[in-house]
C-alpha cells in the first residue's frame, strides 16, 4: 500500500492501471503512507461490489493495511455514512479525490460493512467485505515469508497468489506456479532479460567461495549462488545480494528458490534465514506463555562491545501482556524464557562464539508498537521509495538502533544461567 502500488483492482476497466484502480490518482501518489493506506481501504469498500483482485508489490503492505482496517473500522464507516474524509488526512488534493469517489452519504453500505466489522471475526473478513474478490497478489517470499500466516488469515477463502522475482536493477525470474505457499514458490530464470552469473555461496562459512563465477549455463543443482548481473541500463557486473538455490531446470532455463539477504561482511554471524527461522519459534513460545503476537522484529549485532552482544527488537500488538505497565516485571520473566528457545534458533556460528565468550549475552527489547511504522516513515521521508520499503531484519546502522533503544518498553538480557 503504498505510492507506486494498485492494491484494489476491477476488471470492467482499460488498460490503465490508474483507472483499474479503485482508488483516485491523488491517492496512488500521495506522500503519507498511512493516509495512503486508509484511502486505499475507504475507495475499496465504497466500491466493494466492484473489487475483484487485491495487489500490492509485498505481502507487508498488506498486512499493515489491513491491521489498519481492524483498528479504523469504525471511523471508516462513519465516513462512509456521512460521505466526508477524516479530517486526520490532511492532503487537500487526497481529500477532494477521496470525496468524490464516495458520492455523498452511503448509511447503507456503512450499515453492512459495520455488521460484519462489529463481530471482531477478522479470519476471512476479506471475503465478506469484498465477496467478489477472486485473488490477492503480493510477494511473500524472502523476508516478507513472516507476514504470509497473517495475510492467509484475513483472506480466508480467498486465494493469495505469489509474485515474479523482480528487483530495482532488472527482471529476473517468473514464478510459473503462482499458487504455491512461499516455502514452495520457485522461480525460472529470465535468460534474456539480463546477463547474469553466479557467485557460488557456502551457507555454512556464510560468505561467497572466491570471486569466481559461474554463467547461467554452468549452475548445478543444489548449489547456493549470489547473483551478479549486468543490465542493458548499465550495471556492470553488480551484486545484487540475493542469495539463491537451484532446485531444478524449465527447459534450459534455471529453477531457483530464494533463499535471504547475501551477509554484507564477514562480522556477521548469522544470516537473515537464521533470523527469520529463530523468530518463528520464538512467536510460538510467547504466544503460548502470553497470547501475545509478534508484529515485527529487526536484529543488531554490536561489535563496539567488548564481548561483541546480539541485540533484537521485537514490536507485538498494543493488545499484550509484555505491554501492560503492572505486570512489565513479570513480562520480563516469561521474556527470559522466550530468549532461550530464540538463541537455539541460531548458526554453527554465534554458537561458537558464544560459547568461546567472544559473543556476550542475547538482548532482548520489546518496543512500543508503531515503533517499525515511524521507522518506515523516516525511510520514506529520507528518499527510500514507498513501494520498495522492505522493514530491516538485520540492521547496520547506528541511528536506527538508537531509535529502537529509546522506544522500548522492556529489555532483558539472557544470562547462561537461564538457559
Amino acid at each position: 500500500m503504498a505510492a507506486s502500488s494498485y492494491p484494489l483492482h476491477s476488471s470492467n476497466a482499460n488498460s490503465s492501471l490508474f483507472v483499474s484502480c479503485a482508488s483516485p490518482r491523488e491517492v496512488i501518489l500521495g506522500s503519507n503512507v498511512q493516509h495512503q493506506m486508509y484511502c486505499h481501504l475507504l475507495c475499496g469498500l465504497r466500491n466493494s461490489e466492484l473489487i475483484d483482485g487485491i495487489r500490492a508489490p509485498y505481502a507487508v503492505g498488506l498486512t499493515k493495511a489491513f491491521c489498519l482496517l481492524e483498528s479504523k473500522w469504525e471511523q471508516l464507516c462513519d465516513d462512509l455514512k456521512l460521505g466526508i474524509l477524516s479530517p486526520e488526512i490532511s492532503d487537500v488534493t487526497m481529500r477532494d479525490s477521496v470525496i468524490g469517489i464516495l458520492g455523498g452519504p452511503q448509511p447503507d453500505l456503512s450499515n453492512r460493512i459495520r455488521s460484519i466489522c462489529e463481530e471482531k471475526n477478522w479470519d476471512g473478513i476479506l471475503s465478506r467485505l469484498w465477496p467478489n474478490a477472486r485473488y490477492i497478489k503480493c510477494v511473500s517470499t524472502g523476508s516478507m515469508e513472516q507476514y504470509y500466516s497473517k495475510l492467509k488469515y484475513y483472506a480466508g477463502e480467498i486465494p493469495v497468489l505469489g509474485g515474479d522475482y523482480f528487483a530495482s536493477e532488472c527482471c529476473v525470474a517468473i514464478n510459473l506456479d503462482i499458487m504455491q505457499p512461499p516455502e514452495l514458490t520457485r522461480f525460472v530464470m529470465l535468460p534474456t532479460a539480463a546477463y547474469f552469473e553466479f557467485l557460488p555461496f557456502d551457507l555454512n562459512g556464510t560468505n561467497v567461495i572466491g570471486e569466481v563465477t559461474v554463467d547461467i549455463s554452468g549452475v548445478e543443482v543444489g548449489k547456493m549462488y549470489e547473483m551478479v548481473v549486468t543490465t542493458f541500463r548499465g550495471f556492470f557486473r553488480y551484486r545484487l545480494g540475493d542469495i539463491v538455490r537451484v532446485v531444478g531446470f524449465y527447459n534450459s532455463s534455471p529453477q531457483v528458490e530464494f533463499v535471504m539477504r547475501a551477509p554484507k561482511s564477514p562480522t556477521e554471524i548469522f544470516t537473515e534465514r537464521e533470523l527469520m527461522s529463530s523468530m518463528e519459534r520464538f512467536q510460538l513460545v510467547l504466544r503460548d506463555l502470553t497470547m501475545t503476537e509478534v508484529t515485527e522484529f529487526a536484529s543488531f549485532f554490536d561489535l563496539e562491545l567488548n564481548p561483541n552482544q546480539l541485540k533484537i527488537f521485537v514490536e507485538v500488538k498494543q493488545q499484550g501482556m509484555v505491554l501492560q505497565e503492572e505486570k512489565l516485571q513479570e513480562s520480563a520473566l516469561v521474556l527470559k524464557k522466550c530468549c532461550s528457545s530464540l538463541e537455539d534458533g541460531f548458526g554453527v556460528i554465534y554458537k561458537v562464539k558464544r560459547d568461546k565468550g567472544e559473543v556476550g549475552s542475547l538482548l532482548l527489547s520489546i518496543v512500543k508498537p508503531g515503533s517499525f511504522d515511524r521507522l518506515s516513515q523516516v525511510a520514506i521521508q529520507n528518499g527510500a521509495p514507498a513501494s520498495q520499503y522492505k522493514p530491516p531484519k538485520i540492521i547496520r546502522n547506528r541511528e536506527i538502533v538508537d531509535f529502537m533503544e529509546k522506544a522500548a518498553v522492556v529489555t532483558v538480557c539472557l544470562d547462561p544461567l537461564d538457559k
